[in-house]
């Protein structure tokens, strides 16, 4: 099930399902750990002697934000009971504080009484062993705890404090959870249970006629006992409803940047293209919370998919790091990619390429590429990942002429990485030696990775150039004109008119053969600057990969290439070659805006960005694709790389308007008045 709505402020990050459940709740690091495991953070309502809980097919549900913020705005409504809740959820902007504020109307022209009841179903830590929740009676609040992490709940409305508590056994032996206790209107007050817990707390409510309560709730964590209160304390002293208020104050001003910065035009477009700028505006937003405070950039917080491979996407790719920081950076918010960086300087092996991902406090995360493959010895990496690093840190100096950082990272990333793209290169192709592609699915030699050593190898050389090492410089940029004259001797097919996806090789022949596999990544030969966009061989092979790989059913978009297997969900391949992916439709839709000569030629790249809102989640969600005949979203949502994408493509159309009016207004001046009129460009 899809994470419709995410929150968090780089230490914390909570997110919901369609249902308004809870189902992940990450501490201390942004993806790590996951408290909640997809469990059920419930929420439930009984009126009349009745119970429903939200997740109920009864319950009518409207999901969104506060515009311009990261505050959930939800509507639900439940027709026969005649409740409705209006519903804000958000994370503190500095401190370890998860705030819910729940607006009860009664719907009937009678008084009634009203309970409204929350469930926490913790596994602390990723394991449910060992667990403890108790009813702090100093603090008059309940409080989940094991080893160093301490999670205390609390709450109250105009009436006090939460009125009723519950805490037992969940999943064990034939309890199925406390939440159970809730269904009769009426908790146990059980003060404590260890082991499988969970717990329950109950608000009891006189709602007048047609009129309505505010409850607020929050979860405070700390790493003992003494921090969690202190931080309890911290709400009751500051109101969570001043929290919420300065929590929004500072998420929109983290977007006015977008109207003072000078290196983003995006928002230029407001005034004609408000669905795309609001889902920019969002992506931003849910692209930030995707960075830890240290560093990392998870690619999802979407635990449902260990339901697929009992793993997850919380963790750092280095080149989904990359592209997200490249986003951020390109919109005017490159401080905020910063510790990206310093957290690849520190991850950075001694023989200077960075493995295949890591999980966010800095440590090797899994991975299924191995050391040994057929008595062969070889390194599991996608050498991308540490290409890409380079090239976005240049683009961060580029945008924020920034010396003293680039200085800070010079011999610790910038020299130790580009020596090792250089070096791992097959001298007699002049190419990359071999690593696992983008997709993670293949070994060989792609031309996605090898325009992207050929882009990191080139930012090596200008930051050498600007540090005054001309030497050093030199070599970085022979070495990338060699692979350049490589991919274009080894990596080009003249008979198909289009660049090979890749080469692998025969161990039986002892001999590399050409994989010609259509795949959308055969941007990366423009996307990275190895061609220019114009090129003779860049068109073709742009052509081919949009007549192959678009996917032609009414939902449309970009696969992944010819014949994914990836989720599939259709055998026929010609009709439909795999799952639409949004990063290889923005991929096709940035190629259109660099191709674009006039402001006409932007109008497939603008369909492309509106295929992208429409497949976009009511709340600004992006998934990593959808199914190519219902438009569901499929994976993981959100995907910080489809965000990332998103905003890189919108950046970049809004700079080519800019380009494009300036140019024509250039040449409208020095036209004599007559031959104005009528002009196309």
């Amino acid at each position: 099930m899809p994470r419709p709505l995410v929150i968090g402020n780089g230490k914390i990050m909570v997110t919901f399902d369609e249902n308004l459940e809870m189902r992940d709740f990450f501490y201390p690091f942004v993806g790590q750990w996951n408290h909640l495991q997809g469990n059920r953070n419930r929420l439930g309502v009984w009126v009349d002697g009745r119970f429903s809980w939200t997740a109920d097919s009864s319950w009518e549900r409207l999901l969104g934000y506060q515009e311009d913020c990261l505050i959930t705005q939800v509507e639900a409504t439940h027709p026969e009971l005649k409740v409705k809740l209006l519903i804000n959820d958000a994370v503190h902007r500095r401190e370890n504080i998860y705030l819910k504020k729940i607006v009860v109307q009664n719907m009937v022209n009678k008084e009634r009484e009203v309970r409204v009841f929350l469930g926490q179903d913790f596994s602390v830590d990723e394991t449910e062993v060992g667990d403890t929740v108790f009813y702090d009676a100093f603090e008059r609040a309940l409080c989940h705890y094991k080893r160093n992490r301490y999670f205390v709940i609390n709450g109250y409305s105009s009436f006090g404090r939460f009125q009723q508590f519950a805490t037992g056994i969940k999943g064990f032996g034939q309890a199925e959870g406390t939440w159970r206790d809730a269904e009769d209107g009426v908790l146990s007050g059980n003060a404590i249970a260890q082991g499988s817990v969970d717990s329950v707390i109950g608000f009891n409510l006189i709602l007048p006629p047609l009129g309505e309560e505010t409850i607020y709730y929050w979860i405070c964590v700390g790493r003992n006992i003494q921090e969690a209160r202190a931080l309890n304390k911290f709400v009751f002293e500051q109101e969570p409803a001043e929290l919420f208020l300065r929590t929004e104050a500072m998420h929109r001003a983290f977007l006015e940047a977008c109207f003072t910065c000078s290196s983003n035009c995006a928002l230029e477009l407001k005034d004609s293209f408000g669905e795309i700028v609001k889902v920019y505006k969002r992506s931003l937003l849910i692209l930030k919370t995707h960075f830890d405070a240290r560093g990392a950039v998870i690619a999802s917080p979407d635990s449902d998919i260990m339901a697929t491979n009992r793993d997850h996407y919380c963790y750092l790719w280095p080149r989904d790091g990359a592209m997200a920081a490249y986003a951020l950076i390109k919109a005017g918010y490159g401080k905020v990619a910063r510790p990206f960086f310093s957290f690849c300087a520190n991850a950075l092996t001694d023989k200077g390429y960075l493995l295949h991902k890591y999980n966010p406090d800095g440590t090797a995360g899994s991975s299924w590429h191995p050391w040994l493959h057929e008595g062969v010895v070889q390194l599991p990496i996608q050498e991308d990942e540490t290409a890409l690093v380079l090239w976005a840190l240049w683009e961060y100096y580029l945008q924020e002429r920034d010396l003293e950082f680039v200085l800070a990272h010079y011999h610790n990333l910038v020299r130790p990485a580009a020596n090792f793209l250089a070096g791992y290169v097959d001298e007699e192709l002049q190419l990359p030696l071999e690593s696992y592609d983008l997709w993670e699915e293949r070994r060989g030699i792609f031309t996605f990775t090898t325009a992207t050593v050929y882009a990191g190898l080139k930012a090596a050389g200008n930051f050498a150039q600007l540090l005054g090492q001309p030497k050093l410089a030199a070599k970085y940029f022979g070495r990338a004109a060699q692979i350049k004259e490589g991919v274009l001797s080894n990596l080009y097919d003249p008979q198909k008119k289009r660049f090979l996806r890749g080469l692998h090789f025969n161990r039986a022949k002892k001999a590399f053969e050409p994989d010609d596999t259509v795949d959308s990544s055969l941007a990366g030969v423009f996307l990275f600057n190895l061609l220019p966009v114009h090129d003779l061989r860049v068109a073709e092979t742009m052509s081919q990969v949009e007549k192959v790989l678009w996917v032609k059913s009414d939902v449309g978009g970009v696969a992944r290439y010819y014949g994914d297997y990836y989720f599939r969900r259709s055998e026929d391949l010609e009709r439909i070659p795999g799952n639409p992916w949004f990063i290889c439709t923005l991929w096709l839709a940035q190629y259109y805006i660099r191709t674009a000569v006039s402001i006409e030629d932007l109008s497939r790249a603008r369909l492309l960005l509106e295929w992208c809102v429409r497949h976009t989640l009511p709340t600004g969600v992006m998934p990593e694709q959808v199914h190519p005949l219902t438009g569901e979203p499929l994976s993981v949502a959100p995907l910080s790389w489809s965000h990332a994408a998103f905003i890189t493509a919108v950046t970049e159309y809004a700079a080519r308007c800019r380009e494009l009016e300036a140019a024509r207004e250039e040449l409208l001046f020095t036209l004599p008045e007559r031959e104005r009129e009528g002009v196309n460009f």
